[in-house]
C-alpha cells in the first residue's frame, strides 16, 4: 500500500466486533497453499459488523473478498489493503423454507446440497461437487454435471463497499457461463435458491454421481485450485491443453496434473509465480495448436514479489 493511503487500526473502527488482524498469511487459506499476507485481514462477525467496518473504512482503502481459496492463487508480494472472509460462524447457516433455502455466503456448497437432501429436495445435487462456498458460487456462477448456480437462484443479499445493505434479482446478477455481471464491489453476505420435491433415492443417487465424477476425475487429493480455464464455446478445455501435449508441464513445483489437465498442482514448494507462469505457458501453447485462446477460471489476486508474469493475450 502506499504512503498516501491509510493503513486501517482497529481503534479507529467503533463498535466493529470481528477480528482484524494485520501483515496475516493467507497461504494457509487457499488451496494451494501459496501466497504473500494481506495488510489487514478482517473476518467480520455478522453482517451488521461488516457493514459498520465498510462504511468507516478510507474509501481509498482498496477491498479484497476470499472464501475457502479454492478457485484462488494469492501472488507472492500478498495484497495491499484489507482482505475480508466471512466466517463460517456469522455467515454459514442454511435455513430452509418450503422449496426455498436461504444459504449464508460462507457456507460450503457441498453442504448446501446436504441440507437440501435433508429437507428432500431436489436441483442442488451439482452443489455437492463444487468445492467452494455460497458466495464464490453467486460471484462466478459455479457450476458442474451440468448444472449451475443461476439454475436455481432466487436472489442474493450483500453489503456494498460504502456499507449498504443491498439485495440483487437474477436481471441485477447478470449470469452467464461462470460470470456475473453483479456489481464488483458488493460482498455477497447470503443467497436464497429454490430447488423441488424429489425423492431420497434420486438425490442420493444425483450426489453420489456427481461425487463419483469428482473422484474418478480430479486431482482432489492435491494442491490445487480446481478448474484452471473456463471451457470455450463448443470445446473444453482440458482436451485442448492435452492436445497441445501440456499434459504434465512443470515450471518449477508447479505442474499440469496427469490426471485432469484443466489442474494445476503445487507438488511440494511452487511458489504463486511458478503456477501462474505454468498457466501462462499453458495459454501460449494451446492458441498456438488450437487458435483458442483460453481465459482464466481460477481468480489471480495480489502483487508480485518479483519479476511479473507476463500474461499471454488478452
Amino acid at each position: 500500500m502506499s504512503a498516501a493511503t491509510p493503513v486501517p487500526d482497529r481503534v479507529r473502527f467503533e463498535g466493529v466486533r470481528g477480528r482484524i488482524s494485520h501483515d496475516a498469511p493467507l497461504a494457509p487459506f487457499t488451496w494451494f497453499r501459496v501466497g504473500g499476507p494481506a495488510d489487514i485481514l478482517f473476518q467480520p462477525a455478522d453482517t451488521d459488523d461488516l457493514a459498520q467496518f465498510l462504511r468507516q473504512l478510507d474509501p481509498a482503502v482498496p477491498v479484497t473478498v476470499i472464501g475457502v481459496g479454492s478457485n484462488l492463487l494469492v501472488r507472492d508480494g500478498g495484497i495491499r489493503g484489507v482482505v475480508v472472509r466471512l466466517s463460517a460462524r456469522g455467515f454459514g447457516k442454511a435455513e430452509v423454507d418450503g422449496a426455498r433455502i436461504r444459504a449464508g455466503a460462507a457456507l460450503p456448497d457441498k453442504r448446501l446440497a446436504a441440507v437440501a437432501a435433508e429437507h428432500g429436495l431436489g436441483g442442488f445435487a451439482f452443489f455437492h461437487g463444487i468445492p467452494g462456498t455460497v458466495g464464490g458460487a453467486l460471484r462466478m456462477n459455479a457450476g458442474a454435471s451440468g448444472a449451475e448456480t443461476a439454475d436455481i437462484f432466487v436472489a442474493a443479499e450483500g453489503v456494498s463497499r460504502a456499507g449498504d445493505l443491498v439485495t440483487l434479482d437474477r436481471d441485477a446478477m447478470g449470469f452467464s457461463y461462470r460470470h456475473t455481471t453483479a456489481p464488483a464491489d458488493v460482498i455477497f453476505t447470503a443467497g436464497t435458491f429454490e430447488g423441488h420435491p424429489a425423492s431420497a433415492t434420486d438425490i442420493e443417487s444425483a450426489m453420489a454421481a456427481v461425487a463419483d465424477h469428482r473422484e474418478q476425475a480430479q486431482p482432489i487429493r492435491d494442491k490445487t485450485g480446481g478448474s484452471t480455464f473456463t471451457n470455450p464455446p463448443g470445446a473444453r478445455a482440458w482436451e485442448l491443453i492435452d492436445a497441445a501435449g501440456c499434459r504434465g508441464l512443470k515450471v518449477g513445483d508447479a505442474m499440469v496434473s496427469e490426471k485432469h489437465c484443466n489442474f494445476l498442482i503445487n507438488c511440494g514448494e511452487a511458489s504463486a509465480h511458478d503456477l501462474e507462469a505454468l498457466g501462462e505457458t499453458v495459454r501460449a501453447r494451446v492458441l498456438a495448436t488450437s487458435g483458442v485462446k483460453l481465459t482464466w477460471e481460477i481468480r489471480r489476486v495480489g502483487a508480485f514479489a518479483g519479476e511479473p508474469v507476463r500474461e499471454f493475450g488478452p
